[in-house]
């Protein structure tokens, strides 16, 4: 399809604001709803429409009904696996009756498609070196039953009311304007530690392995999920492992500098091994990763070094 307005829920956030992006290069009229809990202003690109709402707000009915939208792509979520095993009702609020909501609403104001961020945390400890569509679903925290929860929901609503969907499901995603203080960010909690000159910390033995996509990759996913013909359940991934000791072995060589690195005992809930096959994505979507991750390791450490260059300079003059 070829939508000329889309709703970005999490629009402010550090994948959403990436998808915003891509919606204005298309041309799209593209509106952000974002509640700024994790969000930045900052983030938001001149040229989109933005609403300070919370998407379990009575107002969130009042933003779709006066948009009309094409097309709501649902980013906003709890997105903390720590939290969701300590806060499993708010979790729940958050990710499962949030996007119940948004579809209710969808369905009332005959939005055609929904697109919605899923997570490799739905599919547990990997039976498979390469975790397909198909892989069992396990899932070891509260966090990766309120993202699976959803995509029973999605399906549903396309069988009972021929609501259009595609569900992305990331593997760790990292990039230029993640927080450093979130879960699932590792990558931009090395990258400030290491422009600190602080110690990098592991837990576990650091041979736990992650697939690590950049979120240019994972924003350019979306818009092809925007423009399918097809309802689709895709693994958003690039298929190599990487393991946290060669993220921190690469990110030290690439941005040129060292620091030490502490082991501690590994968290609840992490999972030892995952990678996603993306194989379903490049056939279905026509969407393949083009960003290697030792050139996204220096974008994301580029980017942030000119944040803090800049965020110093501010402090000097005032």
């Amino acid at each position: 399809m070829h939508p000329k307005k889309v709703i970005v829920t999490g629009g402010a956030g550090f994948i959403g604001s990436h998808i915003v992006d891509r919606c204005l290069l298309k041309g799209w009229e593209t509106i952000v709803v974002d509640n700024l809990s994790k969000g930045e202003v900052e983030n938001i690109p001149i040229g989109a429409k933005f609403y300070h709402a919370d998407i379990r707000s009575h107002e969130m009915e009042m933003i779709i009904a006066k948009e009309q939208p094409d097309v709501i792509v649902h980013q906003a979520a709890q997105t903390d696996v720590q939290y969701s095993i300590n806060e499993p009702l708010e979790d729940a609020s958050a990710n499962i009756l949030s996007t119940i909501r948004i579809l209710e609403l969808a369905v009332k104001y005959g939005v055609q498609k929904f697109v919605y961020a899923s997570s490799a945390a739905i599919y547990g400890t990997p039976e498979e070196v390469l975790i397909n569509e198909s892989h069992p679903k396990h899932p070891m925290s509260g966090y990766g039953v309120s993202k699976y929860v959803p995509e029973l929901y999605i399906s549903t609503y396309a069988k009972l009311y021929g609501l259009k969907y595609g569900i992305l499901r990331y593997a760790n995603v990292y990039g230029p304007r993640q927080a450093s203080d979130g879960e699932g960010g590792v990558v931009a909690v090395f990258v400030d530690r290491l422009l600190r000159g602080e110690k990098l910390i592991i837990f576990g033995d650091g041979e736990q392995t992650r697939d690590f996509i950049f979120v240019e990759d994972i924003a350019d996913a979306n818009i092809a999920a925007i423009l399918s013909e097809h309802n689709v359940i895709v693994n958003i991934g690039t298929s190599q492992p990487s393991s946290i000791n060669r993220l921190v072995s690469s990110l030290q060589d690439c941005c040129e500098v060292k620091t030490r690195v502490e082991y501690r005992p590994a968290r609840a809930g992490d999972i030892m091994h995952s990678c996603l096959d993306n194989q379903q994505a490049i056939i279905q979507l026509g969407w393949e990763p083009k960003v290697r991750l030792e050139e996204g390791l220096w974008k994301t450490y580029s980017h942030r070094l000119s944040q803090m260059k800049q965020m110093a300079k501010s402090a000097a003059h005032t």
